[in-house]
C-alpha cells in the first residue's frame, strides 16, 4: 500500500499532448538538437544552484564541482544526461514536466497549420527544451532530487510521450537530475560516444561548466618514434571549453559559437538576426552580450510576461529575466550582463534604484539602438525583416524613453502614399528628403488597417497635389503619435484634424476657386447644422476633398477615432466626442443639397451624408438602422 501511495499517474496538459505528437512525428529535420536542449537545461540548473548557494552553501552537499555528464549504453540503446545542479522536488517535476508554463501557448497552437515545414519553424520559435527528448526517444525516465532535500525525497518521472506520465518517490544519494532516453529503433545512431561528442562540440562548447563524457581505459602503446606512450586510466573528461563565452576575446569567438550561445540562453531554434559583444571599462565595468532575435516570441505582446537579460556578477549567475537592464520597448532583446560592480547578493529590490543598474541600462539601451541604426544603414533588407517582427514594439519607445526619442523615431518605418504595397516602408528621414517645396509638416493619417488608411477620403487633396502622407494602420500608431510631435525640427500633422493647413502649397488660383464655390452655396452650412443638431460640433466647408461630398474630422485638440478605439480596447471609459462635419462645396451632391427647398428632405440628406462620412471614418455607426432607413426612403423617392 505504501508503494501504491508513492506512485501516481498524471495526464499531460492538453498543449503538451499536442506538442509531443508533433515532436514524435519528427517535425525537426535536425534531430540532434535534443542534446543541446538537455545540456542547456542542465547548465541552467547548475547556474541556479550556484546562485542559491550564495546564501546557503550547504546546498553544495560537499560537492562544489558543478558539471554535466553524458553517457551511452549501446546494448540498452540509451543516452543519459545528468547534472549535479539545483534538482527538483515532486511539485516542481509535475509543474515543469507536465505543463508548458509559458504565456502564449494557446496562440501558438492556433497557428499550427498541419504543414510540417511551417510548424517545425513555429515550434522552434516557441522553444520546447525538455520535450525535445521525444524527438529521438520513445521512453524518457527522469530521476531528480532537489539540493538540500533528504535522499528519500527524490522523484522518478517516466513517460512514453503518449499522454500520461507516472511519478514515483525514490531514493537518490546525489542531488540534481538524471535523464535517461530510451532511443527509438531508427534513432540508435545517437547511442554512439563519438557522435555525441561531436554534437557537444558543435552546440555546447560555450557552456560555462564542464560537459563530461566517459573515456575508456587506453593501454600503454608505442608512439610514432618508438617511444612508449603511458596508459590512460578510464576517466570522465570535459569535451567542451567550459569557459563562459562572454569572458573570451571577441577575436577568439566564431559566428557559429555566438549563434549557438544565443540558442542556449534563449531556447530559440533560429539564428539571431544580430548581436553585440562589448566589454566596458572605466567608472562602471561590465560585459554585455546582446542579441536581436530573427523571430518574435508568441508572448511578446504580454507586457507583464517576464523579460529581460540574464544577470551575472563576476561570472556568477544571479537571475534570469532581469528587466532592469532593458526598457520594456526593447523586451525582445535577449542576452546577458556580467557586472564587476554589483554585490554577489544583489536582489531585484536592490536593482530598482541602483546607480550602477541605471548606468548599465543606459549603456545596454544605447548599444541596442546603435545596433539597429547600423543594421538600418548597412542592410535595409535585414532591417525590414526586423521591422516586420518587432516594429510595433519599438513604437512604444517614444513614450517610454524621452532621452532617446529622436533616435527611436529615426528607426521607425511606415508605409506611405508613395508605397506600392504595405510591405514597402519609408523612414522619417526618407519622407523629409522627399517633401514638396513649401512643405513644413510631416503629414499622416491613422486608421484601422493599411487598406482603410490608403482609401481614406482625407487623402484626396494630397493625392491631387502629389504630397506624400504616412499611412498608419496599426492600433498603436495613434498612441505613438500622441507622444511623437516632431522629428528633425519638422512637426507632425494629422490630416484628419480640423486645423489642416497646406500653407504655401495652396496657390492663389486654388484659393480663389474655393472662395467662389463657397459663395455659391454659402447658406447651406447653417441649414445642415440645424438639421444635424447636437450630432456635430460645427459644420463648415473644406477643400481637402476632391471626390467625396463630406468628411468628419476631429477637433484640433480633440480625441480622434483611433484614440477612442484604443481606449475602448483597453477597457477605459471613452467620452462622448462630437466631430466637425466638413462639406465639399464643389461636389454635385452638396450643390444639390444647397438647392433643396423641402426642409424635411434636406434633413434626411444631411443625416445620410453625415452617417456616410462617419462610416468612412469610423468603420461603424452608433445607429446603423437610422442610416439604412433614411437611405432607403431617399432611394424610393428618387425611383418614383
Amino acid at each position: 500500500m505504501a508503494e501504491a501511495a508513492q506512485q501516481e499517474t498524471h495526464g499531460f496538459q492538453t498543449e503538451v499532448k499536442q506538442l509531443l505528437s508533433l515532436m514524435i512525428h519528427s517535425l525537426y529535420s535536425n534531430k540532434e538538437i535534443f542534446l543541446r536542449e538537455l545540456v542547456s537545461n542542465a547548465a541552467d540548473a547548475a547556474d541556479k544552484l550556484r546562485f542559491r548557494a550564495l546564501e546557503n552553501d550547504s546546498l553544495y552537499e560537499d560537492d562544489g564541482d558543478l558539471r554535466v555528464r553524458i553517457s551511452v549504453d549501446k546494448e540498452a540503446g540509451t543516452v543519459t544526461v545528468s547534472d549535479n545542479g539545483i534538482g527538483m522536488n515532486r511539485d516542481e517535476v509535475i509543474s515543469n514536466l507536465g505543463t508548458i508554463a509559458k504565456s502564449g501557448t494557446k496562440d501558438f497552437f492556433s497557428k499550427l497549420s498541419g504543414d510540417s515545414a511551417k510548424d517545425s519553424q513555429l515550434i522552434g520559435q516557441f522553444g520546447v527544451g525538455f520535450y525535445s527528448a521525444f524527438i529521438v526517444a520513445d521512453k524518457v525516465i527522469v530521476r531528480t532530487r532537489a539540493a538540500g532535500a533528504p535522499t528519500d525525497e527524490a522523484v522518478e518521472w517516466i513517460s512514453d510521450g503518449e499522454g500520461e506520465f507516472t511519478i514515483t518517490s525514490i531514493n537518490k544519494p546525489s542531488r540534481g537530475t538524471e535523464i535517461v532516453l530510451h532511443l527509438r529503433e531508427d534513432e540508435k545512431e545517437f547511442a554512439d560516444d563519438w557522435r555525441l561528442r561531436s554534437i557537444v562540440n558543435k552546440y555546447s562548447d560555450h557552456i560555462s561548466i564542464p560537459v563530461e563524457m566517459y573515456k575508456e581505459e587506453v593501454p600503454e602503446r608505442d608512439g610514432p618514434d618508438g617511444e612508449k606512450i603511458p596508459a590512460e586510466p578510464a576517466h570522465w573528461e570535459a569535451v567542451n571549453k567550459a569557459t563562459a563565452l562572454w569572458t573570451r576575446e571577441k577575436s577568439e569567438i566564431s559566428d557559429e559559437e555566438y549563434k549557438e550561445f544565443y540558442k542556449h540562453i534563449s531556447h530559440d531554434f533560429a539564428d539571431p538576426l544580430s548581436w553585440a559583444h562589448n566589454k566596458v571599462e572605466g567608472k562602471t565595468e561590465y560585459t554585455s552580450l546582446l542579441y536581436i532575435p530573427s523571430k518574435a516570441p508568441f508572448d511578446m505582446w504580454n507586457r507583464d510576461q517576464s523579460h529581460g537579460l540574464k544577470l551575472y556578477v563576476q561570472r556568477v549567475f544571479i537571475m534570469d529575466d532581469a528587466e532592469q537592464f532593458m526598457p520594456t520597448y526593447l523586451r525582445f532583446v535577449k542576452g546577458l550582463v556580467d557586472s564587476n560592480d554589483l554585490p554577489l547578493n544583489v536582489s531585484r529590490e536592490i536593482l530598482q534604484d541602483n546607480k550602477i543598474t541605471q548606468a548599465l541600462r543606459q549603456g545596454c539601451t544605447k548599444r541596442v539602438l546603435g545596433m539597429l541604426e547600423k543594421m538600418a544603414k548597412n542592410d535595409a533588407e535585414k532591417y525590414q525583416s526586423f521591422w516586420n517582427e518587432f516594429g510595433n514594439v519599438l513604437k512604444e519607445g517614444p513614450a517610454e524613453d524621452f532621452s532617446n526619442k529622436e533616435k527611436i523615431a529615426g528607426l521607425l518605418r511606415f508605409t506611405s502614399t508613395h508605397s506600392e504595397t504595405d510591405a514597402q516602408t519609408v523612414s522619417l528621414a526618407d519622407y523629409i528628403s522627399r517633401m514638396k517645396e513649401g512643405q513644413d509638416k510631416i503629414y499622416y493619417v491613422t486608421a484601422d488597417s493599411y487598406q482603410a488608411a490608403k482609401n481614406s477620403p482625407h487623402l484626396e487633396i494630397f493625392r491631387k497635389k502629389g504630397i506624400e502622407v504616412l499611412l498608419m494602420g496599426e492600433r498603436i500608431d495613434e498612441w505613438l503619435m500622441s507622444h511623437l510631435t516632431e522629428f528633425d525640427e519638422k512637426s507632425f500633422q494629422s490630416i484628419a484634424k480640423s486645423d489642416l493647413d497646406l500653407g504655401d502649397m495652396d496657390d492663389e488660383e486654388t484659393k480663389k476657386a474655393k472662395e467662389d464655390a463657397e459663395k455659391e452655396i454659402e447658406g447651406v452650412l447653417e441649414r445642415v447644422k440645424t438639421a444635424l443638431g447636437d450630432k456635430v460640433e460645427d459644420v463648415k466647408f473644406t477643400h481637402r476633398l476632391t471626390d467625396s461630398p463630406a468628411v468628419i474630422v476631429a477637433d484640433e485638440n480633440g480625441m480622434t477615432t483611433q484614440m477612442m478605439k484604443l481606449m475602448q480596447a483597453a477597457g477605459q471609459p471613452v467620452p462622448d466626442v462630437k466631430y466637425h462635419f466638413e462639406l465639399n462645396p464643389e461636389h454635385s451632391l452638396v450643390k444639390m443639397l444647397a438647392d433643396m427647398q423641402d426642409e424635411s428632405l434636406f434633413a434626411q440628406w444631411s443625416h445620410v451624408l453625415f452617417d456616410q462620412a462617419a462610416l468612412s471614418e469610423q468603420g461603424s455607426l452608433k445607429d446603423p438602422s437610422s442610416f439604412v432607413r433614411n437611405l432607403n426612403e431617399l432611394l424610393m423617392k428618387m425611383a418614383k
